[in-house]
């Protein structure tokens, strides 16, 4: 595969990008808890630019703050909702990622009709969460090789599990659109998707969450 064909900056970056629809709701909720829960699990161990976490929507509100109820919601889980603007999902940032995790199965199939190659870097939250826990992490590479070479054998391994291992319901894999809902609304979403993360960011890191 050519460089330009990878999300890497060096080889020493990971970048992992979340897509929802606007990019005012899943997806910043999402981002921001990921680089909450990955600097929970390694602290100021964790290299600088070593995993770089983004978001954008399909139909993203280039510049939108993420709405208030999003905000409220990474404030109950001790996460940073500062200066987060919405974008437009583009192809350079499907080119750069290494893992995109979208919010439904419709955005999934956007991101791959996009092309670059998108296919086997590209899931559900959901799905790329179950297809995760089915992996031994001792077959994955150890973190002292760098939290990316552990990041990509993650992202390999759960692509050759894919077809493997099926959605036990067409609703699995889908995180549903809280715009416009109550706020008791997004904080379920927001509990769904911190659920999700966890066996990703403890699959990622070697480290479990702090309790």
């Amino acid at each position: 595969m050519s460089p330009q064909g990878r999300g890497i900056a060096g080889t020493d970056a990971f970048r992992i990008l979340h897509v929802s629809t606007g990019n005012v709701c899943r997806s910043p909720i999402t981002e921001r808890l990921t680089r909450h829960a990955l600097a929970d699990r390694l602290g100021a161990e964790w290299p600088a630019g070593a995993l770089i976490v983004e978001s954008a929507g399909t139909w993203g509100h280039e510049g939108a703050p993420m709405e208030a109820n999003a905000a409220a919601v990474l404030a109950d889980f001790g996460a940073d909702a500062s200066g987060f603007f919405g974008r437009e999902l583009l192809d350079e940032h499907v080119i750069r990622a290494d893992l995109v995790l979208t919010a439904t199965r419709d955005h999934r199939a956007q991101v791959i009709s996009m092309g670059h190659s998108a296919g086997l870097r590209t899931f559900t939250l959901k799905e790329f969460t179950r297809l995760v826990r089915a992996i031994d992490p001792a077959t994955l590479p150890p973190l002292d090789d760098g939290v990316a070479e552990r990041a990509r054998a993650l992202v390999r391994a759960a692509a050759a599990l894919r077809g493997w291992l099926l959605a036990p319901s067409a609703d699995a894999d889908e995180v549903h659109d809280p715009y416009g809902a109550p706020i008791s609304f997004f904080r379920s979403i927001g509990d769904e998707i911190n659920q999700a993360l966890d066996p990703v960011v403890t699959a990622l890191t070697g480290v479990s969450a702090h309790h």
